[in-house]
């Protein structure tokens, strides 16, 4: 059964309703900060399989609604990205893209060891490694081709997109309960007090009008435009990454240069409009991207893979709880990150913000972790990565 843009837009916001609903209902869900995408998608992912299984016929959606829902997304966190603010979070993200680097090696020796214990080729713990997890889907699909040619892994491409998928439902599960445990813990606050850059507080009360609303939306597409502009010329130096970075950065260049010519962009006018929309994108992105997960698909290669993904698991929590906590300095904001990069870890940059939104919609704002965590997501880790991937690939060559 073929369902097209449309039809599947319209399966991503029952997806997403349902996902409320049953997080409003469910205490726990909420009190861990489980995202509302994340809930829905994994039932619905679930829901799908089954009728796969009883029906034999698959559900095929079209996904490039969900692929300008995230444009539109990283062009709002450019939107409210200040210059003071990456002033003020320079260090932080410097700190964090060292942490983010050095976990790349520990997780492919943490896949390479499950590897050697099991019996498993060691190619297959490369893949369960950072290629599938801190790269996610993109890159697994990326350097699938390598494994097959050059090392003879001819399952590469459906082992890479397993843990991937693995990862990127773990991701989503444990990096809400790993801040409430630190928050908790360490009784931090949030000392922010900005309006959140995605979505609202719960116990928040906002209007939102249709100026305010028309203002967003024709600066959003101002911005898209622009960034695309930048990849033309970009790619013409031979420069390529993904569309959405440069939408990114085009939000950063309108956000810090209009303020003195356009009135509305000053201070936090359009800021709840521009959090409201940038939930809108994010919420409809993660449950097009779950409940699209043909989970059949993996049944053959679940056990020694899911074994893989849970020893990153147990990896990447570690890592986050006693190393990226601490050294980004103990406080609220080190919370929110440390959420974020688990799922930046284990999954991918939508994952990490939508960890690090459901946090401060319970806990108040981090406008740190919303510049440095969609930075290093989007711009570092798979430069890193594929540097990392290369050493280790040449390692066991």
């Amino acid at each position: 059964m073929d369902f097209n843009v449309r039809e599947t837009i319209i399966v991503a916001i029952m997806v997403l309703f349902l996902g409320k609903f049953v997080n409003q209902r469910v205490p726990f869900l909420r009190n861990y900060n489980i995202p509302e995408p994340v809930t829905g998608g994994i039932i619905a992912s679930l829901l799908f399989s089954a009728v796969f299984l009883i029906s034999g016929q698959p559900l095929d959606f079209n996904l490039q609604g969900r692929d300008f829902m995230l444009i539109i997304f990283f062009t709002t966190i450019g939107l409210g990205a200040k210059i003071e603010m990456l002033v003020r979070g320079g260090p932080a993200l410097f700190l964090l893209f060292a942490l983010a680097a050095g976990y790349l090696i520990l997780q492919n020796i943490n896949g390479l060891a499950v590897a050697f214990l099991t019996g498993l080729d060691p190619y297959i713990g490369l893949l369960g490694g950072s290629v599938s997890l801190s790269g996610g889907h993109g890159t697994s699909i990326a350097w699938a081709p390598v494994f097959i040619q050059r090392f003879g892994v001819i399952s590469a491409t459906e082992i890479a997109i397993a843990c991937s998928t693995f990862g990127l439902v773990l991701g989503g599960l444990v990096g809400g309960p790993l801040a409430q445990r630190l928050i908790a813990k360490n009784n931090l606050v949030s000392r922010d007090s900005a309006p959140l850059s995605v979505g609202r507080r719960f116990d928040e009360q906002q209007t939102i009008d249709v100026d305010t609303l028309l203002q967003t939306i024709f600066w959003i597409f101002v911005a898209v435009g622009i960034g695309l502009y930048l990849k033309d010329v970009a790619e013409g130096f031979d420069m390529f990454m993904p569309d959405f970075v440069y939408c990114l950065f085009a939000g950063m260049i309108l956000t810090n240069t209009m303020p003195g010519v356009v009135p509305t962009l000053r201070g936090n006018k359009l800021r709840p409009t521009v959090a409201l929309v940038s939930e809108f994108c994010l919420g409809l992105f993660l449950a097009q991207s779950l409940m699209s997960l043909q989970l059949w698909t993996l049944s053959a290669l679940a056990g020694p893979l899911l074994l893989i993904v849970l020893v990153q698991l147990l990896g990447v929590l570690v890592y986050a709880y006693f190393v990226v906590f601490r050294v980004m300095g103990s406080d609220y904001d080190a919370a929110v990150i440390s959420s974020g990069y688990v799922g930046l870890a284990l999954g991918a940059t939508p994952t990490a913000i939508a960890n690090m939104t459901a946090v401060t919609q319970k806990a108040g704002a981090s406008a740190k972790a919303f510049i440095i965590v969609p930075l290093i997501g989007a711009l570092f880790i798979d430069l890193s990565n594929a540097l990392v991937i290369e050493f280790f690939l040449t390692l066991l060559g």
